[in-house]
């Protein structure tokens, strides 16, 4: 049998297959290479990468909690309705003329204006026979019994109140304790005079 000039077609349609296959493996495996040269594996960037990762998810979730907070309190507020009532003052024929109305029938009576009704004298202006306290002071010294003036400068005396408590009960805490120093009886003669009724600063 004679050869063919022309060659195999199939045959060399299959090395050409081949040869683009091996190319295209070829040309994967290089880009590979260089990923990973340039790709980085050192562990404190991988986990520096992790904890930004975290701030930013936790981060979110705040912002997410608090649009949901801020919206439960709107819906509250917009739930509540709000009813302002003005304080107003109350005068004792007020009150009075209320608890009448009260006691008496409730039927509908007609309501007076304020030229028909009787004039009433204003019970916070009236004067007083006698001492008038403008204080609180002048009201426990317009009260107190004994019409004595109350002490305005205990301190004043307690030095020489004191003078006199140590030489009265000196020589009873030495014969008590005469094993003590002088000022250890001092000490105690001093415990003694805080408690002491005889202390003007206690007397207030």
């Amino acid at each position: 049998m004679p050869k063919k000039f022309g060659g195999n077609t199939k045959a060399l349609e299959a090395r050409e297959r081949k040869e683009a296959v091996k190319n295209a493996d070829k040309e994967r495996k290089q880009r590979e290479a260089e990923e990973a040269l340039w790709k980085d594996d050192d562990k404190h960037v991988v986990r520096k990468q992790q904890r930004k990762d975290e701030k930013e998810k936790k981060k979110q979730e705040q912002q997410e909690k608090k649009l949901l907070s801020k919206m439960v309190y709107e819906e509250e507020m917009n739930s509540i309705k709000t009813i302002k009532v003005a304080p107003t003052k109350v005068t004792r024929a007020e009150i009075a003329s209320r608890a009448e109305k009260s006691s008496t029938n409730n039927k509908p009576q007609k309501e007076l204006s304020h030229d028909e009704k009787p004039l009433e004298e204003n019970v916070n202006r009236l004067q007083v026979e006698g001492d008038v306290a403008r204080s609180v002071d002048d009201a426990i010294a317009i009260l107190n019994i004994n019409n004595e003036k109350p002490d305005l400068h205990p301190e004043k005396r307690v030095k020489a109140a004191y003078q006199a408590f140590e030489d009265r009960n000196l020589p009873l805490l030495k014969a008590e304790n005469p094993n003590l120093r002088l000022s250890q009886l001092k000490q105690m003669l001093k415990k003694d005079w805080m408690k002491s009724s005889e202390n003007p600063l206690n007397q207030r």
